[in-house]
């Protein structure tokens, strides 16, 4: 079977595909906001997971520590929203990390304390 030929994209005055102008400033302003967000979602993974900590050397069952962190863990971008000005930036692709990022640290840091600490 015989190829067919390409044409030349001028011939077919089909337009040239062109990058759109990138803005560095939005760019940079971005990051800067998600680096306080991703500290201060550390920040409360710590301290969750030393309350959680807190609740289960005293004896609790883990049942009871677990809701309490998941409570926070979905009031987490209402706080984060709260405390940083440009949230508004924010995709869903950024929510999903700073929620993963406070849930797994949680877990880490409570798991962490229970078995070196108790």
């Amino acid at each position: 079977m015989a190829k067919k030929v390409r044409q030349n994209p001028v011939e077919t005055k089909e337009a040239a595909f062109e990058f759109p102008e990138f803005d560095e400033r939005k760019f940079v302003t971005k990051e800067f906001e998600l680096t306080g967000a991703l500290v201060l979602a550390s920040l409360m993974a710590v301290v969750l997971g030393a309350v959680s900590w807190v609740a289960t050397s005293s004896h609790l069952p883990w049942y009871v520590p677990f809701p309490i962190g998941l409570i926070v863990l979905a009031l987490s971008p209402t706080v984060i929203g709260r405390f940083r000005s440009r949230s508004d930036l924010y995709t869903k692709s950024d929510w999903a990390g700073l929620l993963a990022l406070v849930f797994f640290g949680w877990i880490a840091v409570w798991f962490v304390l229970v078995d070196v600490i108790a």
